[in-house]
């Protein structure tokens, strides 16, 4: 039975893994968008050159930033409850309240619109579509494109945080042994 217990734990690490990934890209991508930010300003402001495509850049940059970064504040508890309420709460009661939550709210949202997202993204795909600016980005699929992914791996990160609230219920001896432990 320790063993399945610690089977729990280490699946559960593997999708904190993503999680992780994710939370990594997100943080670089933040760093691109700073450094277009700044681009961006130089050029307007000491050489009075607008650039329509790195006006574009920095919303697409920051869509990116956000969207890959949810699933790494779901994994991280991030996500939005009371806490003023939560954290007065036993850790079982806190893991039921997470499940009930992901199952409820987390999970068939995300399902919704990774699934609904994947047409949205599709039809900008195939009909080739581009910014309306002259000077603007080509591939705005691309973007649209990361609205189902990015609501994909946040089920993924909901999953995880299912693995880790059955933990905190049925494991809380070895909770010390992952090294995500929220409570």
């Amino acid at each position: 039975m320790e063993s399945g217990m610690r089977s729990l734990i280490y699946i559960e690490r593997i999708f904190n893994r993503i999680g992780d990934f994710f939370g990594w890209l997100s943080s670089i991508l933040f760093i691109l968008l700073l450094a277009n930010v700044v681009y961006d300003v130089v050029m307007r402001y000491v050489f009075n050159d607008v650039s329509i495509g790195f006006q574009e850049m920095e919303w697409h940059l920051f869509s990116a930033v956000f969207l890959l970064g949810v699933p790494y504040a779901v994994k991280a508890g991030g996500h939005v409850r009371v806490d003023i309420f939560y954290e007065r709460l036993s850790f079982k009661a806190q893991a039921i309240i997470d499940l009930l939550g992901t199952f409820v709210f987390l999970l068939p949202f995300c399902l919704l619109v990774a699934w609904f997202g994947m047409d949205f993204a599709k039809e900008s795909y195939l009909l080739g579509e581009t910014s309306g600016d002259p000077g603007g980005l080509p591939y705005r699929w691309i973007i649209k494109g990361l609205i189902p992914f990015s609501f994909f791996f946040m089920a993924v990160s909901g999953i995880g945080l299912v693995l880790h609230s059955l933990n905190k219920i049925f494991n809380p001896h070895l909770m010390h042994l992952n090294s995500n432990n929220k409570g």
